[in-house]
């Protein structure tokens, strides 16, 4: 049976794996504002232990394309793009109908080079997919993506821009289904919503459920017409550890890849499920966290991992730079180099994060039912969807060059340090430079829900309507995305309680 080509030659897990590792070094210089939970600064600390670990030497390292206007139309409503593309700080004042009409102010404000940001991280996430499409890498890695709330003509929890439903479209050039995959503590509404209807992408989310942003992801919701039993929604409580998380994740995601069988796979690694996020109540490992990296990456299927929440920084920093470790089959070393942001790991100077001693509040009765009903669920789809094929959309063409050769300050030199850091180019001169300073011990922040946009319908491409995206009529027309990008974000806290 074909399931969408480009599948890994098979072996045992530990096999090596060709990666392709996206990252702008300007990303850490955006600044959602003071306060604000999400911070782009910490890709840039992951970058630098990946840098001090060695690990980049391993990868194809890219520097994203930025994602033009039409690349995010293939999703996004025309006239949000648009809004995106002009705001700025010193307008926002005369724009107050826009902004509560796009949800763009509390959870997600608009802070300098915001368009810009959004463009970049799409880019990696969309050049990731490309590189996957076209057999030039195994596994795909865009840590600044993953911004799962953003919907067709609204910004919610932190996210702007849907990257990882552009991805899944690009994916879906090549692939008769995809499989997305969410383990963020916050439910992957914003993928959820624009699959909904579709069998040729199944949704998976693990997160918090009850009082807590976004609001939704029940058990019952599972997909609609054509696409019904193609989403699927794991709701936890409070404390859960690893054992309790795989009790659920290994046999639930098993049964998925045996009867889906995806041609391609994306699992949004957000780290705000980890013990002690700043605004998460989950209570996993970072290698706990990483088994279901490990777990994913063990099928031989195509893989584009991306980021997500993660609102501790140091932790996401260890966390993400552990599964690339993961990705690349490479374990590290506990003891943390010495590198520009060491002072953040202290007292211990350590990768990992022992799980503090909350309780878990999801009992064996609760997890037993939780996995019964969905491996139900599962059992209802006899075998993978028989997919017709519409006049497929041209392939996004790669470049001529890889980016890493062509780049002039040779940042991706193995050679070199990659030490992306402050003084490496003068920064644009609209990109407010964030303050590093110290993490705040901020306790149970929540994030913030963000008002519900009005449900302005825009006149833009059919290629998604929010909850109703019927794959089968959808054009899934020329993205183009040129191919080397990245991604970013996540949503609030506090007054931003988040997604």
């Amino acid at each position: 049976m074909d399931t969408g080509g480009n599948s890994l030659p098979s072996g045992p897990d530990g096999v090596k794996r060709k990666v392709c590792y996206f990252y702008d070094p300007e990303v850490g210089n955006y600044y959602y504002g003071q306060g604000h939970p999400m911070k782009p600064h910490r890709i840039r600390m992951t970058h630098a232990l990946l840098a001090h670990y060695g690990l980049l030497q391993h990868m194809q390292v890219l520097k994203p394309f930025p994602a033009r206007d039409r690349d995010l139309c293939r999703f996004h409503a025309d006239d949000y793009v648009s809004f995106l593309r002009s705001i700025t700080p010193e307008t926002q004042q005369d724009q107050l109908r826009q902004l509560k009409r796009f949800n763009v102010g509390e959870d997600c404000p608009v802070f300098d080079g915001l368009y810009s940001f959004c463009q970049t991280y799409a880019g990696g996430s969309v050049g990731g997919a490309v590189k996957l499409n076209h057999g030039l890498c195994d596994i795909a890695i865009n840590w600044a993506g993953g911004l799962h709330h953003a919907k067709k003509c609204e910004a919610s929890g932190f996210c702007y821009v849907n990257d990882i439903v552009l991805a899944i479209l690009e994916l879906l050039k090549q692939h008769e289904r995809v499989l997305y995959v969410d383990i963020d503590i916050h439910h992957g509404d914003g993928v959820e919503e624009a699959f909904y209807t579709t069998d040729r992408v199944m949704t998976v989310s693990f997160h918090k459920f009850g009082d807590y942003f976004p609001g939704t992801g029940d058990i019952r919701d599972i997909g609609y017409g054509k696409g019904k039993y193609y989403s699927l929604n794991v709701p936890l409580d409070d404390g859960i550890d690893d054992e309790s998380y795989h009790y659920l994740f290994k046999p639930i995601m098993g049964k998925v890849m045996e009867i889906f069988r995806p041609g391609a796979v994306i699992l949004q690694c957000g780290a705000d499920s980890l013990s002690g996020d700043r605004l998460g109540c989950f209570n996993l490992s970072i290698k706990g966290h990483a088994e279901c990296v490990k777990f994913m990456r063990s099928f031989n299927v195509p893989l584009l991992l991306l980021g997500g929440g993660g609102y501790t920084i140091r932790n996401v920093a260890r966390c993400w730079c552990y599964e690339t470790g993961v990705a690349l089959g490479m374990e590290v070393d506990d003891k943390m180099p010495q590198h520009e942001y060491y002072e953040y790991f202290g007292p211990d100077y350590t990768l990992h994060v022992a799980p503090s001693n909350m309780e878990n509040k999801n009992s064996r009765q609760i997890l037993e039912d939780i996995r019964n009903k969905l491996l139900d669920y599962l059992s209802k789809l006899q075998h993978a969807p028989s997919v017709q094929f519409q006049e497929r959309p041209p392939d996004t063409e790669l470049p001529e060059a890889d980016e890493d050769q062509e780049d002039g300050d040779e940042r991706w030199d193995p050679d070199s340090d990659m030490d992306v850091d402050d003084e490496r180019k003068p920064l644009p001169s609209r990109v407010k430079r964030e303050m590093i300073e110290p993490e705040p011990k901020d306790p149970d922040g929540h994030k913030g829900t963000a008002e519900q946009a009005r449900g302005f319908d825009t006149n833009t491409d059919e290629t998604a309507s929010a909850k109703i995206l019927d794959m089968s009529s959808m054009s899934i027309d020329e993205p183009s995305v040129k191919v080397e990008q990245e991604n970013t974000g996540k949503t609030s806290e506090q007054m931003y309680p988040k997604s």
